[in-house]
């Protein structure tokens, strides 16, 4: 049905039959090399996460429902936790459906999503979000706190401590988040793979990718 490659940061790869939608594709914010773009899919959680010079086939940025191939997109505005309640919300969460598969891809959020994006957001497989913390993302209590409403069957965590990366603010490692959620880890390698739901593990488990 599809699979997921993770790049760094929060820059996710997801891969369908029909499309290749690249999600945070901007590394150098990081000290890294951007994820390429080349008639792509290119969505963002924040606008200064996208490429300025990529050619995507098509750009998804902000609140909105969106539609191409065989993937559907739901975005739903967030608070950033660096912003106060009067800022704009200038953070996306993004529903994604792919065949029976529902997935969420969250960013720079808050740590507790509000009654109206759980139900914008609806039932979901499968939740990627970032667990590195220190002021700069969701650490592991605010990441664990957004799972618990979310109840997926996997969770991703992505944004955590990366000898590559240089960082506005260190990040955490990922064992961080693992002990505080509890749930068992899976290594899928350097792609996750989801042929068809049924393949879900039964309960709550962690997919570590493998950076690629």
């Amino acid at each position: 049905m599809f699979e997921i490659e993770y790049k760094g940061a929060n820059a996710i790869i997801i891969n369908t039959r029909k499309l290749r939608v690249v999600f945070d594709p901007n590394l150098e914010i990081a000290g890294g090399k951007n994820v390429s773009v080349n008639n792509d899919v290119e969505v963002v959680t924040e606008d200064r996460f996208s490429v300025v010079d990529s050619t995507p086939r098509l750009l998804f940025s902000g609140p909105g429902e969106y539609e191409v191939g065989d993937i559907s997109l739901l975005g739903i505005p967030a608070r950033r936790h660096i912003d106060t309640v009067d800022d704009v919300k200038k953070s996306t969460i993004y529903k994604i459906t792919i065949g029976e598969a529902k997935g969420v891809v969250v960013g720079n959020i808050e740590s507790k999503l509000t009654d109206d994006q759980l139900e914008n957001i609806g039932v979901v497989d499968f939740a990627i979000l970032p667990v590195g913390g220190n002021g700069y993302t969701l650490d592991a209590m605010g990441a664990t706190s957004i799972i618990r409403q979310l109840d997926p069957k996997v969770v991703i965590p992505v944004h955590y401590n990366d000898a590559t990366l240089h960082y506005e603010v260190p990040q955490d490692g990922v064992d961080e988040f693992v002990k505080n959620l509890g749930a068992p880890v899976v290594e899928a390698g350097p792609k996750w793979k989801l042929k068809k739901n049924t393949d879900l593990p039964d309960n709550l488990t962690v997919v570590q990718i493998s950076k690629s």
